[in-house]
Order: structure tokens, then sequence, then C-alpha cells
């Protein structure tokens, strides 16, 4: 055999090498994604204390807030699963999961066949599957697209309806009110004004978290509801808050001692509100509620201080240390920020610099949910350890994103 004929023998096995590697890989791409959809539906917060399947698959993979999302997005596509209420979710493309856990596929591929038939009226996405996989077999993804636009062309020919209706002219109205089920339901109009600055402020509340425990997958209803609980926030620890009966405006959380340090069982809020005694302990780091511990028979041991229980100086303090809130990853500034005390104060933790740590509301419930821990490392600086599934060294974590003071040493 002649060198050249040796050469084209060697570039076939070559080829054929990289194509049968391709295959395991995208098999076992396909797998992964049907092990996040079934992580999914038996609640990623209840296995592993994190939100969402992305988050975990963020850390677990060690790769960006976007490559988490899209693989996420993809299993979604290609796989059956299930709401939050258990009822179950059709896959977008079955057939062409089933082609992709067999490493047939490649992601451009099924991105692009998932893209088109999400275009596709329910009723004819089967039959249409199946034209853009016999296609898909001797052809690469951007011919693949260009069929899935001209099925949807030929299935809709004159394409949306544009939408004629007149904006609603919307009035300086809000209500606000509780249901009996605990839920609370905020309904109103405003001028473009008013409501143009509460856009502004919500758009910036609500820009999505990046953070070491995985990336940001609330939805824009769950962003927003969010930023809107920050804004309250931000309001109450104004100093320019009107007084109310001669005090600032405070809110009393009443719970018995023992669903304090146990953190089961309930709490009662304002009025007529409830919370579970888990929350109330969260709440109890640093907030701007009243502390109500009960005794047995319903006796006030400790009315709390009508203050944060964080002081000023503290916070100050904590301010010019972590510079926002300490969890790795994360951008939050101070403002957002809330005071956690490392050994906590209902077992009896001191509020003092060296027990407490500043971190978001959210991180701040990610700590106490999950199996991320925090402590205050030899150097007088917050350290995160991460729970055994991302890290069975357990080795600390920090927050690098803030800038340490210009003279700090």
């Amino acid at each position: 055999m002649d060198s050249e004929a040796v050469m084209r023998a060697d570039a076939v096995a070559l080829a054929d090498r990289i194509s049968g590697l391709l295959t395991v890989v995208r098999s076992a791409e396909a797998e992964i994604g049907s092990l996040l959809i079934e992580i999914e539906s038996r609640g990623v917060m209840e296995l592993f204390g994190y939100r969402s399947v992305a988050r975990l698959f963020e850390h677990l993979a060690d790769v960006p807030k976007a490559a988490a999302e899209s693989v996420t997005k993809r299993a979604r596509a290609l796989a059956p699963g299930r709401n939050l209420d258990g009822t179950p979710v059709s896959a977008v493309a079955p057939a062409t999961g089933a082609a992709a856990s067999e490493g047939r596929l490649s992601t451009p591929m099924i991105d692009t066949i998932v893209d088109a038939l999400t275009q596709i009226p329910p009723e004819h996405r089967e039959e249409a599957e199946q034209h853009l996989l016999t296609f898909a077999d001797d052809a690469g993804h951007k011919q693949v697209a260009a069929l899935g636009a001209r099925i949807l062309a030929h299935l809709d020919p004159d394409g949306q309806e544009p939408d004629t209706t007149e904006p609603a002219t919307p009035s300086r109205e809000l209500s606000l009110r509780r249901k009996r089920t605990g839920v609370w339901e905020l309904n109103g109009r405003f001028d473009d004004e008013t409501g143009s600055r509460a856009s502004a402020l919500l758009d910036a509340l609500a820009e999505r978290r990046t953070s070491d425990e995985g990336p940001d997958l609330r939805s824009p209803q769950e962003r927003y509801g969010d930023a809107f609980s920050d804004a309250i926030d931000l309001a109450l620890n104004s100093p320019d808050l009107p007084m109310q009966a001669g005090e600032r405006a405070h809110l009393m959380v009443a719970v018995s001692l023992e669903d304090l340090k146990s953190g089961v069982g309930r709490a009662v809020l304002g009025d007529t509100g409830t919370m579970s005694a888990a929350e109330a302990r969260i709440h109890a780091c640093d907030c701007m509620l009243i502390p109500t511990v009960l005794g047995g028979k319903s006796e006030p041991l400790d009315l709390g201080r009508q203050r944060r229980l964080v002081p000023p100086g503290i916070r100050r303090a904590l301010y010019l240390r972590d510079r926002g809130c300490a969890f790795p990853g994360c951008h939050r500034p101070p403002r957002h920020c809330q005071g956690h005390h490392v050994r906590h104060w209902a077992d009896g933790g001191p509020t003092e610099l060296g027990n407490m740590v500043l971190m978001c509301a959210h991180h701040h419930r990610l700590l106490h949910r999950s199996g991320w821990q925090v402590r205050i490392a030899a150097d007088g600086l917050p350290e995160f350890l991460p729970p055994v599934f991302l890290d069975k060294r357990r080795k600390p974590r920090r927050n690098n994103l803030h800038q340490p003071l210009p003279f700090a040493a």
C-alpha cells in the first residue's frame, strides 16, 4: 500500500474515532439532561436545598451560568416532567430526545429542532418532528432550520395577527389585601410617571443574580416579586420613614422559644398572619421585626428590641468589612443585605462583628436551608463551606467580587 493510501486510511480511522467519541459524549449529555429532569420532578429543593436544577448543575459541572441554563432548558424540551403541583408536562420534542439519547444529534441540531417545534402548533408537531429528524440524518443544523421555517410558513402563511388594541390609560390606585390562605394580593394602576419610576426601581432590584451556588432561573414574575420585597426592606430601613403611633413602622412576630430554637412549628405574624418557625428563625438574624419569644404558657419572655437586632455600629463595620453579600460569587451591595449570625441568635450567638456576616436575603435563606455553612476564618473574614455533594473536601470559598477598601491591609 502506497503512502497516500496509508494517509487516507489513517484519516478515515481518525475521523471514525472522533465520530465514535462524539456519539458517546452526546449520549452522556442526553442522560445528564434526563437526570436533571428526574431531580426536578422529585424536588431539587428537597434533595439538595437549591432553588432550581440549573443552579445545582452549574456547581456540579463547574460550567458558566448560561451553559447551565441551556442544558436545563434543552432537557425540559426533550423529556417529560412535572409541574410544582405534580401534574405532568409533555416534552416538546420527545422523538428528538430519543434520538439524542442514542448520540445521533449534535447540540446545535437539537436546539434547532426544538426551536422550530416551539413555533409550530401542537397538533402538527409530531409530524413536523419526524420530517425534521429524517432530514437531520443527511443535513446540517442550518439546513434543518431552513426546513423548519418552510414548515411553519406552510402551516401559517399569514403569520401572527398584529395587536391593534389600544393600551389602557392607568390611574393612580392601589389595593393590598390578605386572603384566607395567607397570600397577599396587590393590584394597582398608576400614571405614566409613577409607573416609570416604579419600573426603574424594580428593574434594578430584579437583575438576575450570579454566584457560586448556580445561575438565576427565576421567572420574570418571581424576580419582580423578590424585587418588590427588597424595595419594602429598603423603604423600612430609610431614616425618613414617617412615624406610626409615635414609633417607627414595625411588625411583631410571636413565636415560642422552643419553636424558634428548633425551627419547627408556626409563628404569629402581625395581627392575623402566620409564618413558619423556620422563617422566623431566619428573620431573627437581622430585621425590622420585633421578636416576641413566648414561654410554655404564652408569657412573653423577650420582647426583643425596638430597633434592628444588629446595632448601627456593627452594621457599618459589616459594610466596611464584607463590602456586600459575602456568599461566593454574589454581587449584591451592602444596602441589599442582612446581618447573619454565624452562631445563631436563637442558640445564644452574640451580636458582635466576630459572629456576624453580611448576606443578601436570597443567600441568607439558602444558608438556612441547604448544606452550606459559614464561619469566620483566622484572618477575621467570612468563608463558606460548600455541601458535600458539591465538594467532598468541603474546601472553603470566599467572595472575591467585592473590592476591599483601597487602604485596607
